[in-house]
């Protein structure tokens, strides 16, 4: 017997113990002949081997590094150490140990596997690469090998050569379920989705259990236009995986989509609880609360996505907008600079900004920004339409016959063509084609109203709610309590069109009076109250008013009456004379066919007027509109001003005079220049304000009469 090594039978017995699984057995042994045999690397060798099997890693690691100590040229000591930096993730550790093992044994295949392993997670793509052809040289069964080459020829951007290397470990192993999951990432990337599709699928029959298939099954099914499949699809991701934020975030993008705009805003909330670096998710929220009307907490997000990615263009271009709906709009011009600034061929940026100073009345640069976002993307839609709108067609020039193609191009989407069809529509007016813009306003509203997935229906269910619930309003009256009252809103109400950008330009004319634009408020912080989806109390009405007034509050800019010429404010009538008794509401009336066609010819940004895109739907929404007013009127009659807009337009000095005292101020002659006022104008009117008050434009629809088949003659008698 050798005094200084444990005899044959003993190693044998470790060796069975260990092979055999029987680690309490095998590490009483191990420990036994490591106290007699201190120097013999074989049982320090099994004992690292045995606590890394029993999960003690880091007794492991000390034993492994004793092993190679006592036996440098054991290649299985260098591998087992590097196998247990790599589980440590000491990674450029492992890389050491694993080629000294190919340095000791050059053809262990296995081995330049797990160093192309390693080099992958530190990010030498190419170095993994070079190990992993090795490995497979070597070996060219081995399917990790080929898996993981994908993987690293993926991240290189080598999709082609990925796509064998996946294919191969299919080859070798059909019921490789990651394999296929891996294969329909790389087609989805080349573009090949039907492709894609099939492997998600394939993936998912081998193991439906695996929820990263079921996610990127949805992006797939997102991008061949199947929503539907796809919210399905992210849904089984979720619940397969809960922890998934990439799955709740893309689950948020498809309710965004499809306008489930709340669902979005609680997706994109649990993607954020479970990772909050993704600075695209907290955009996304930005993008939905807008859509919301939640501008506050949108500007809260968008300016958290900048602090996590302070490059991040479209987060800066996206803040712009915000601030801009709430009345801030030299901010949002800034933004918009500074989205360029960092990606200057950013045309979403640049059509921002040309809408900004449109609104500001700098035509001329509104046209050159808009000429900008087009000569980068000469196929934006809405970029065609925004510049169709401010420019006189003289004749069919470049621009029309590119929005011409784009109209004939089969692969348009539906969005895009919508646009497209206001563009040409404004185009053919212009050139006094009006049969041609007829035509290409029916296809754009027809299109517009499927998108908006608009019903009339809808409409008639809120202003019955609106007529039911104004009796527990009323019954709420808050002129006993002790009202704040720093600000005096001015509610410029009516139909969309009917001339209440022209009223309240006129009102903000006036030294003492701020014009606010179409503020969301009411809406936002006051619907669920008249539709009765709140409890409603004095309590709940001081609350809205709060809520409103401190939002006016940091646009009035020191003016102490502030015009809120939301036109759709009239559907809340009930609810603003009970919560403002002091407040002043305007209510323009124009001629119902002029306002009818003028909202059907108009592509509106909002998704609340979906009714415009239907003239059945807009003359069915007008005697709405007009059954509405005359129930308000039954209750509040002495506190609506009545401003009729033909009357305006032909006795401008007298209707304008009556409207200022009827304000309770002083006459100012600035109120008989409006087209003079250079604040912001964000409305569809925005171009016809700035131009003399002028006589006429209520008969322009009948340009179109004869297309109309009588479709206004009930309106008429009205």
């Amino acid at each position: 017997m050798n005094l200084n090594t444990p005899d044959k039978d003993e190693i044998n017995n470790l060796l069975r113990f260990y092979q055999n699984g029987h680690y309490v057995e095998a590490e009483k042994l191990a420990l036994s002949i490591k106290e007699r045999f201190p120097k013999h690397q074989f049982s320090w060798k099994v004992l690292g081997a045995i606590y890394k099997k029993t999960g003690r890693i880091n007794e492991s690691l000390i034993l492994m590094k004793k092993s190679v100590e006592l036996e440098p040229k054991d290649s299985e000591s260098h591998n087992n150490l590097g196998i247990t930096l790599q589980a440590l993730g000491k990674f450029q550790e492992a890389e050491i140990s694993y080629k000294k093992t190919i340095i000791l044994k050059p053809d262990d295949a296995e081995t330049h596997c797990r160093l192309g392993n390693v080099l992958m997670i530190q990010g030498k793509l190419q170095e993994a690469e070079i190990s992993y052809k090795k490995a497979i040289d070597l070996k060219p069964t081995l399917i990790e090998a080929h898996g993981n080459l994908g993987n690293t020829l993926k991240e290189q951007g080598k999709l082609k050569e990925a796509e064998v290397s996946y294919k191969k470990a299919i080859e070798l192993k059909p019921d490789l379920a990651e394999a296929f999951n891996n294969l329909g990432v790389i087609l989805k990337e080349l573009g090949r989705l039907e492709e894609a599709e099939v492997s998600y699928k394939k993936a998912i029959e081998l193991k439906p259990n695996l929820a990263e298939a079921f996610n990127n099954l949805g992006v797939i099914l997102k991008g061949l236009g199947r929503l539907e499949e796809a919210e399905v699809s992210y849904k089984k991701a979720i619940e397969l995986k809960p922890d998934d934020a990439q799955a709740h975030y893309n689950f948020g993008n498809i309710l965004k989509d499809t306008n489930k705009f709340q669902e979005a805003v609680v997706c994109y909330k649990q993607s954020i609880d479970l990772n909050p670096k993704d600075h695209e998710v907290y955009n996304n929220l930005g993008i939905t609360l807008k859509e919301l009307s939640e501008f506050q907490e949108a500007k809260v997000y968008y300016k958290k996505a900048i602090e996590l990615k302070p490059d991040y263009a479209e987060a800066y271009s996206n803040l712009g907008v915000i601030l801009k709906e709430l009345g801030r709009s030299e901010e949002a011009e800034v933004y918009y600079k500074k989205a360029i600034e960092l990606k200057p061929d950013y045309a979403e940026a640049y059509c921002n900004l040309g809408k900004t100073y449109k609104e500001q009345g700098k035509l001329k640069e509104a046209e050159v920004r808009y000429k900008k976002a087009l000569e980068i993307n000469p196929d934006d839609a809405e970029a065609n339409r925004y510049l169709a709108n401010i420019k006189k067609f003289l004749l069919k020039d470049e621009h029309y016959l590119k929005m011409r193609e784009l109209y004939l191009n089969k692969n348009t989407s539906n969005e895009d063509l919508c646009h497209i069809n206001f563009g040409l529509a404004k185009a053919c007016e212009d050139l006094q084609d009006f049969k041609q813009a007829y035509i290409h306003y029916n296809e754009g509203n027809d299109l517009r109203k499927k998108l908006l997935n608009y019903h009339i229906s809808q409409d008639l269910e809120l202003f019955k709610k609106i007529i039911s619930n104004h009796k527990h309003i009323s019954e709420n009256s808050i002129e006993g309590f002790d009202l704040e009252n720093s600000k005096t809103p001015i509610f410029i109400v009516g139909m969309p069109r009917s001339g209440t950008t022209l009223t309240e330009q006129i009102i903000s004319s006036h030294s003492k009076v701020t014009g606010a634009g179409e503020l969301n408020f009411v809406a936002q912080f006051g619907r669920n109250l008249a539709v009765g989806l709140s409890e409603i109390s004095n309590t709940a009405l001081l609350d809205f008013r709060e809520l409103y007034l401190k939002e006016i509050q940091n646009i009035a800019k020191g003016n102490l009456m502030v015009t809120d010429k939301m036109p759709q404010n009239f559907r809340y009538i009930g609810l603003i004379a009970t919560a403002f008794p002091e407040a002043k509401i305007i209510h323009v009336k124009r001629n119902p066919s002029a306002v009818c066609w003028a909202n059907y010819k108009q592509y509106f940004v909002s998704k609340d007027i979906g009714y415009c895109y239907s003239l059945e739907d807009v003359i069915s929404y007008h005697k709405l509109y007009e059954n509405l007013m005359d129930f308000w009127k039954s209750s509040f009659n002495k506190k609506i001003y009545n401003l009729d807009y033909e009357s305006l337009v032909e006795n401008q000095e007298n209707e304008t005079r009556n409207l200022i005292s009827y304000l309770g101020l002083e006459w100012d002659e600035k109120c008989l220049s409006p087209q003079d006022n250079k604040r912001n104008i964000e409305t569809a009117s925005s171009i016809q304000v700035r131009q003399k008050v002028y006589r006429g434009s209520s008969q322009k629809w009948k340009k179109y009469e004869q297309f109309l088949n009588g479709a206004f003659d009930e309106l008429l008698s009205l």
